[in-house]
């Protein structure tokens, strides 16, 4: 049985001649991540901005402005609609939670917006129901942004000790811009920011320094083989060499990714939409950003009495069969 292959062997794909592109393309982006998430924030769910959440399902997309005034005549507090874009029948309603310390005082709230909403918009069906005090969102928020931040910094500090400081530097750089476009992506689409999406994210990073260990460890391999072949011939030999297992895993998680965005639910769609983003940025980044950076860096083999051998950014044609 003959295996699939989705990239040829000896694949000879200049990939540090294109850096200049890619290192403007990944600022420009960058840049754009950030200005929009000052600019537009965040739709921070109720895990961050406390309160109560109720989602309801309506017979047909409601008026966001005749809801807003039915639950604030209840005298509840400033309610906050949020229509979701792929199911504009779905709403989350949230409100913020009770002064009373009585743990029966949030039920009569969720009761009393439940019924003035079925009552002027009959055949809703409510959904899931969500309770955050202020005082826990607060500590989600910094648990959440200390847990990004550490495994960033963490993760480039085991690429500086497992290899040289500039492998180390070229994750970070890589890691980062693969947040920050999640982040700009959620600012863009208005998504539901909680910590389902902060689980995601996590999994990024670790999906991301998957990649870029495998291609790094290839690099440093490399640099040892082929000692007299200059850096940008073993940056591509490098990664044309791990091209297949990057293309293979990128697909096959993304088909998963596919079929949960299809079938699991708007519940799950900000998850599932922040991990295909994760995987096809985590992808570029570590093929056109953290290994060309290196060369950028002043990464450079160690002198030795190897035989030269040419690399594919010298156009000579690679020996060697796909790797295992």
């Amino acid at each position: 049985m003959r295996l699939l292959k989705l990239v040829p062997d000896n694949t000879n794909i200049g990939f540090v001649a294109l850096r200049g592109w890619a290192f403007g393309l990944t600022a420009l982006l960058t840049v754009v991540a950030v200005f929009a998430t000052v600019t537009r924030g965040l739709e921070l769910g109720v895990d961050f901005v406390g309160g109560l959440s109720i989602e309801a399902t309506f017979p047909q997309p409601p008026k966001v402005d005749d809801l807003r005034a039915v639950v604030d005549r209840l005298g509840a507090g400033e309610a906050s609609i949020t229509q979701y874009a792929d199911n504009p029948k779905t709403v989350s309603i949230r409100v913020p939670p009770p002064k009373s310390s009585d743990p029966g005082a949030t039920n009569r709230v969720v009761n009393q917006v439940q019924g003035a909403v079925t009552q002027h918009f009959p055949g809703v069906h409510f959904g899931k129901t969500d309770s955050v005090t202020g005082k826990v969102s607060n500590e989600l928020i910094r648990n959440g942004v200390l847990a990004v931040v550490l495994a960033v910094f963490a993760i480039a500090l085991f690429g500086w000790f497992r290899f040289e400081w500039q492998f180390g530097l070229s994750t970070f750089v890589a890691i980062g811009h693969d947040v920050l476009m999640t982040l700009g992506f959620f600012a863009v689409t208005r998504l539901e920011f909680d910590l389902t999406i902060v689980a995601a994210v996590l999994t990024i990073v670790g999906y991301s320094i998957n990649d870029k260990i495998v291609i790094d460890d290839r690099i440093r391999e490399n640099m040892r083989k082929y000692r007299q072949m200059d850096m940008r011939g073993i940056v591509d030999l490098s990664v044309n060499e791990t091209l297949p297992r990057t293309v293979m895993t990128s697909l096959t998680v993304l088909l998963a990714l596919g079929s949960l965005l299809i079938f699991g639910g708007h519940v799950l769609r900000g998850f599932t939409a922040a991990m295909i983003l994760g995987v096809i940025v985590g992808t570029y980044s570590s093929i056109y950003v953290s290994s060309s950076l290196l060369i950028t860096l002043g990464l450079k083999p160690q002198p030795g009495t190897a035989p030269k051998v040419k690399g594919p950014a010298s156009g000579a044609e690679r020996i060697g069969g796909e790797v295992p």
